[in-house]
């Protein structure tokens, strides 16, 4: 019973002052889906909510409608899948490639579709990543709407590594030019 006691007292306060801390709050775990635009490879949107850990694990991605219905969505049907903050009218990105280098830490890469479409952004510098079952980027307007995407690997014909951006800079060499001590001993 001390022990217990000693437990929920309140750290630095003297014997004679000692408090009670309130019990531990038990709050329910937060939501995993997240607002979701699915484009499929025929043009058409689906909008919906989405479990992320689920993406690429399975053929089919389950959707719930904000209507409150489940909707299943085969994988090789989808274009890509547009992690949103609100559902707009408009769910494509406003920009689908970078005006100039991104700042963003991670691989540049250039995705092209299998409809010849293009975008662009940034995808975390792991190759392990890289070869699930598709990839996952930041696009490259940040403040838009669309917050990430999903794109499946059978959604894309090609993708192109442009660049590696924010390497931690390498620690100078040491200098292989004799010691300037001999300059005044001369």
């Amino acid at each position: 019973m001390a022990k217990a006691l000693r437990r929920n007292l309140v750290p630095g306060i003297k014997n004679r002052q000692m408090k009670r801390l309130p019990p531990p709050k038990t709050t329910s775990p937060g939501s995993t889906l997240k607002k979701v635009v699915v484009l499929l490879l025929d043009g058409s949107a689906i909008k919906g909510y989405l479990n992320p850990v689920t993406l690429g694990r399975t053929e089919a991605i389950d959707l719930l409608t904000p209507n409150g219905e489940r909707r299943s969505v085969e994988l090789k049907d989808v274009k890509s899948v547009h992690f949103v903050r609100e559902f707009l009218d408009s769910h494509a990105p406003e920009r689908k490639t970078f005006l100039s280098r991104p700042k963003l830490d991670g691989l540049w890469v250039r995705l092209r579709f299998r409809d010849d479409d293009v975008t662009e952004g940034i995808v975390a510098n792991d190759l392990l990543d890289l070869l699930d079952t598709g990839v996952q980027l930041t696009p490259p307007d940040v403040h838009g709407n669309t917050l990430r995407l999903f794109i499946p690997r059978s959604a894309l014909e090609e993708v192109k590594v442009l660049g590696v951006v924010g390497v931690a800079r390498r620690a100078p060499r040491e200098a292989s030019v004799p010691s300037q001590s001999k300059l005044f001993t001369e």
